[in-house]
């Protein structure tokens, strides 16, 4: 979206996603000019088992967390490298489910890495999870702290709202053209 169209708008609704085959947060929040405001946030748990049934477990719960919500924009955190080459891998497609789930929806996707996200909600990008979830926290003006996924999937929202696609900032939107009044 160009960010003339955005400016026009009073409020965006987008929703942040941290995924993980056990365990993927999600966060969706309003940006109203320059004011961050909490919608809703949780954790999508899947059951041990086979890979493809944990999957469709993804994809579907985020399917209805769309549904519920109705985003207009959604942002997903990159996979790190680890150690461990088979739980990168696994990482890599509860990733590819979460993302299959929001293009299905028609969003257009940014993606930011953990440094990223924590530059934009921390000002450092190597501060803990603490860290993340105490100033989330505060920024959403939260009566409660959230749990260390959602936390991180709101972080990934804010730091979506704050760097993100034309009108929101400018490094989320590399990639990405207009097209009929469309992010493409």
């Amino acid at each position: 979206m160009p960010s003339s169209i955005l400016n026009h708008r009073s409020s965006i609704r987008i929703l942040g996603i941290d995924p993980g085959l056990r365990i993927t947060g999600f966060g969706v929040i309003d940006k109203e000019g320059q004011k961050l405001h909490y919608v809703a946030s949780g954790c999508i748990k899947t059951p041990a088992g086979e890979l493809p049934e944990r999957l469709k477990v993804i994809l579907s719960s985020l399917g209805e967390v769309i549904a519920q919500h109705q985003p207009e924009l959604a942002a997903v955190e990159k996979v790190f490298v680890n150690a461990n080459p088979q739980s990168t891998l696994l990482l890599g497609q509860a990733r590819g489910a979460a993302i299959c789930a929001l293009v299905q929806a028609g969003l257009p996707v940014a993606e930011y890495t953990a440094l990223q996200i924590k530059q934009a909600v921390v000002g450092s990008g190597h501060a803990d999870k603490e860290q993340v979830q105490t100033m989330v926290q505060r920024l959403l003006n939260l009566s409660g702290m959230p749990s260390p996924d959602a936390a991180d999937a709101l972080a990934c929202a804010i730091c979506h709202a704050h760097g993100g696609l034309g009108g929101l900032g400018a490094h989320g939107s590399k990639g990405y053209r207009v097209r009929g009044g469309r992010l493409v």
